[in-house]
Formats: structure tokens, sequence, C-alpha cells
């Protein structure tokens, strides 16, 4: 993968619009996630992913290495809540919430992330944000309600929520949303193609030893066949939800807020509706369509205001 090539084309484009492709792109993950479930436990998964992405994303990091001299204590901090807690640990938390959780659950309580992103960037980055910006977001969550859930109240009582795969949603919510304003925090002293890498690299050894102390076999199929799709699959995982949506992602972040970016990162239930149109044959309803409505109109009133990020800790 190009990174000068990503970068090349993403110029020009308004940074929130990257944020909204790179986060859009996470929707086809459960495509190639779910599939590769029958056969992997969820940190084999992940583990193999980033085992992919090693690959690609350590001569990027050689090239970049000039960027590592004089990092900080607070550098490293934030390096490692990306890698281990939003590349890790958040991802394992997400692929066991697809197999055990309670969809309508899962569902709602990923809407915790801009909550936790916009909460940690005013208090971490010190971001002041715009007049209106509790409106804003009140309409793109409303958005992502009808998207999710229609007109009717979710059938989620409490025993869904106190269920094991909602609380793994909760966990990879809050993980993901802290990492999104950690990301931008480093963006302010690191190229968005050395922060991607390190968020690759440093997570593969937490990874490894979670995979050896788990002590699971690896059950890959015994066909050629199957053990070829299972290949494409992991491929595809690692390239397109994983290593260019976050190219995009972080090439968008770097111009602009992180309590943006976690509105613009609701981009991601939309997909999901096309995914479950496209693939599984669940017509798009009124409902989803307001819900579209709603949550782009709230990512074009963002694109037109100022992209600054703010005064931020160096």
């Amino acid at each position: 993968m190009n990174t000068a090539t990503i970068g090349d084309r993403a110029r020009g484009i308004p940074g929130i619009w990257l944020v909204v492709a790179g986060a859009g792109l996470w929707g086809v993950d459960p495509l190639f996630r779910v599939l590769l479930l029958e056969s992997l436990t969820s940190t084999q998964i992940v583990l193999l992913e980033h085992l992919v992405l090693f690959a690609i994303a350590a001569p990027v990091l050689w090239k970049r290495r000039k960027e590592l001299r004089g990092i900080r204590a607070v550098h490293v901090g934030a390096l490692l809540f990306i890698s281990w807690g939003g590349s890790a640990l958040a991802t394992i938390l997400f692929t066991q919430g697809l197999a055990h959780g309670d969809l309508n659950a899962v569902l709602l309580l990923q809407k915790l992330q801009p909550l936790m992103a916009i909460l940690l960037a005013r208090y971490l980055l010190k971001e002041r944000l715009p007049r209106y910006f509790g409106a804003l977001l009140a309409i793109a969550l409303a958005g992502t309600y009808l998207l999710t859930f229609g007109w009717a109240a979710p059938k989620v009582g409490l025993e869904g929520f106190a269920q094991m795969g909602s609380l793994l949603s909760i966990g990879a919510a809050l993980l993901w949303g802290g990492s999104t304003v950690m990301g931008r925090f480093m963006l302010a002293s690191m190229s968005y193609e050395a922060v991607t890498s390190l968020r690759f690299v440093l997570a593969l050894p937490l990874l490894s030893v979670i995979a050896l102390s788990e002590g699971h076999a690896w059950a890959l199929p015994s066909g050629a066949t199957d053990q070829a799709l299972v290949a494409i699959n992991l491929l595809l995982q690692a390239l397109l939800p994983g290593l260019f949506s976050l190219m995009l992602y972080y090439k968008g972040l770097s111009s602009v807020k992180a309590s943006y970016a976690t509105l613009a990162e609701l981009s991601f239930p939309m997909v999901g509706v096309l995914i479950n149109w496209l693939y599984f044959d669940q017509a798009v309803t009124v409902s989803q369509l307001v819900g579209f409505a709603l949550i782009w109109l709230t990512l074009y009133l963002i694109s037109r205001k100022p992209s600054t990020g703010g005064p931020i800790y160096s």
C-alpha cells in the first residue's frame, strides 16, 4: 500500500469527509469478521489481522523513524492507548460482541463512543466546542437511533444490557472513543502515516501474549478451498476496514477536532444499513432514510465550520 499515493489523492478533500470515508469502511467489517469467527477465535482473528498489517506498516515506520526521536513519556502513553486499547483490545471486544451479543443492545451501546470522545477531547485536548454543538450531537444521535431501531422503542430490557455481549460492546465503545482523542493528540507531533503504523506494530506483542495465554487451538478448515476463503477474507479484512480506512481516518483527523471526528464516525452505522440491504435482503425503511438525512445534515453543517483543532498539549 503506497501511503504517499493515499496522501496525494486525499489532499484537497476536507478532513471531515476523510474521517467519514475511513469510518464508513468500518461498516463492511462484519462481512469478513463473522465468517472468520466460524474457524477462529476473536483473539486469533485480530492477531492474524495485525500480522498482515505489520508486514505493511513496518517499512512505512522505518521510513518515518526520525519522527520517533525525542518522543516523550506522554506520547508513549498515548500510543499504547491507541495500539493496545483502540487497536488490540477494542477489536477483540467488538469481535466477541458480534459472536455473543444481542444486536440491538450492541448497536445502541456503541453510541457511547461519541459521548466518550467528546468528553475526553474537552478535558484532555482543551477543545472549545462551538455554539449549537450539543444540538448537532443530538441530531446525529437521533439519526443513528432511527437507523438502528426505526420509529419503535428498542426491544432491549435490562437483561440485554447486562449480558456479556453488551458489556463487551461498552468496553469497545469506550476504548475507541478514547483512541480518537489520543490519535488527535499524537497528530500534533507526528504524521498520520507514523501514527497508523505504530498503531499496528505496538499492538502485535500484546496480541501475541493474549493469544498464547488463551491456549485455544487453531481450528482452520481442512479443505484447500475453505482455507483459501479464510485467507482471502482475512486479507480483505486487514486491508479495507483495517489499513486503508485508518489511513484515510488519520489523514482527516490531522485537521479536524476530535469532537467533530467522533460525530463523523457515525457514518459507520449508515454503511451497516447498506450492507444489510445489499447482502442480507433487509430493505431500507422510511425511518432509516430519515436517519440517513439527519446524519448527513449534521456532517454537512460540521464540514462548513472551521476545521482547526484548537489548543492541544504538546
